[in-house]
């Protein structure tokens, strides 16, 4: 009897258990004139932040301003989100799919290869790399599926989808993946990055592809080369560290150009390294954007020195730097075929373009290529040469394509006013949310 009477209790007592881990989603399109509003209430979880930004980027959405505070044992983050084109959400079935995807927010950390192999690279950049690494991969009859690659301060890093061209499968042939690994890392290599470049296969589920490019650019040390100069004048985000004595924690302030996935980021930086976010607030006007986050440590502590803050503030820098927008984005849509990326690529470098990132994707048998190109000293291609390559690759597949919306914004009319305010704003920024934890009893006046 008394068994059967613990069985129910059981059963109640882990449906509670479930209640309190899944995060309660609400979605407001009332309580904003200008943004839906997303509020995501669950147990106090040191990732959680990261997997909700995760979600809400991997959907296209703007994060325009929010709100997170996790001391205690729960944790309450409010954004105020739009589309690329800066409208409220209004499609049902959107709005569905972003409270299915934060309510299982625990199981969006890691996402599958499906039936591909994954192919990892780092090294040295250079024009013409790109297509030298799909010209092996096209000779060795590997059909690429999927891509992201991203350039920073010389350095490359790319992850790959593969199939074999002939069977459509995974490659598993150990001979043939001991061969593609040689031949990349020859090309890599060059003439001069004999250290440095790495290559890795592997046929296992791998992490979010865009958390794991910010963890090998990294472990490459990106932030830790001579910027490459260039003639064009680029916006260069405002880092700054500070601590708070009296609440034991570190402030860690930005202002840069806003885009998409800017949040993502840079939580996804802070987590790498190891800090917990406890607070934070998130505010963009026009199109700049001002960020502020309240650390610690996992073990509880601030930032202890100012080599640390110094190490902070780099590796923000080229966190965001990564993935900001450089060059003419170009798309190519056009029926897939193999061979079709090293024919594209090549020529790309028969005129001289470097791309600086890229994006690859197939489905039902057509290929959706995004590509951001310069000049082969990272300024801006001429676009009679622009005009030549889409001629030769055809007009009607390979096209210019404007940014979103909001990479048009008006722009500050005075970038030394903009500089030169930076420290003022960063500081009224601080003040804010001071005296919101004062309120809420968390510091002293």
């Amino acid at each position: 009897m008394m068994q059967m009477e613990r069985k129910p209790f059981l059963e109640e007592y882990e449906k509670l258990i479930v209640r309190m881990n899944t995060p309660r989603v609400m979605i407001d399109n009332a309580g904003c004139v200008d943004a839906t509003r997303i509020m995501i209430d669950s147990a106090r979880n040191d990732g959680i932040l990261l997997e909700a930004v995760q979600v809400l980027t991997d959907l296209n959405l703007s994060i325009k301003k929010g709100y997170v505070s996790s001391d205690g044992r729960w944790n309450m983050d409010v954004f105020h989100v739009t589309n690329l084109d800066g409208n409220k959400l209004t499609d049902d079935s959107i709005i569905n799919c972003i409270e299915q995807s934060l309510g299982t927010i625990h199981s969006t950390t890691s996402k599958s290869s499906d039936g591909m192999t994954t192919l990892e690279l780092t090294g040295t950049d250079r024009v013409g790399l790109l297509s030298e690494i799909f010209a092996v991969l096209s000779d060795l009859s590997c059909d690429v599926v999927e891509s992201k690659v991203w350039t920073h301060n010389g350095r490359i890093a790319a992850i790959i989808h593969l199939k074999d061209c002939d069977s459509g499968s995974p490659i598993e042939d150990s001979k043939k993946i001991d061969r593609i690994e040689a031949r990349l890392k020859n090309v890599l290599k060059g003439d001069n990055d004999i250290r440095s470049a790495k290559t890795s296969v592997s046929i296992t589920a791998v992490t979010h592809t865009e958390r794991r490019l910010h963890q090998m650019m990294f472990a490459d040390r990106d932030y830790d080369r001579t910027p490459i100069i260039k003639t064009h004048a680029s916006y260069s985000p405002l880092v700054s560290v500070q601590n708070y004595s009296e609440i034991e924690y570190s402030v860690v302030n930005i202002q840069c150009k806003d885009r998409p996935k800017l949040l993502f980021d840079v939580v996804c930086t802070l987590t790498d390294m190891q800090y917990v976010v406890f607070h934070a607030t998130i505010n963009t006007r026009e199109d700049v954007a001002y960020l502020e986050f309240f650390i610690r440590h996992k073990d509880g502590s601030p930032i202890s020195s100012e080599a640390e803050k110094q190490r902070v503030i780099t590796c923000l820098k080229a966190a965001i730097e990564r993935r900001a927008p450089e060059g003419v984005r170009l798309e190519l849509f056009k029926p897939d075929k193999p061979g079709l990326l090293a024919q594209v690529t090549r020529t790309f470098r028969e005129n001289a373009m470097n791309v600086t990132q890229a994006e690859i994707s197939t489905t039902v048998g057509m290929a959706l290529n995004i590509f951001y190109v310069t000049d082969a000293i990272g300024n801006p291609v001429d676009s009679k040469v622009v005009e030549s390559v889409m001629e030769r690759i055809g007009s009607g597949y390979l096209r210019v394509k404007e940014l979103p919306l909001m990479y048009h914004q008006k722009a500050h009319s005075d970038e030394q006013n903009t500089g030169g305010i930076g420290g003022a704003v960063l500081l009224s920024l601080g003040s804010l949310l001071r005296r919101n934890l004062y309120n809420l009893g968390l510091i002293k006046s």
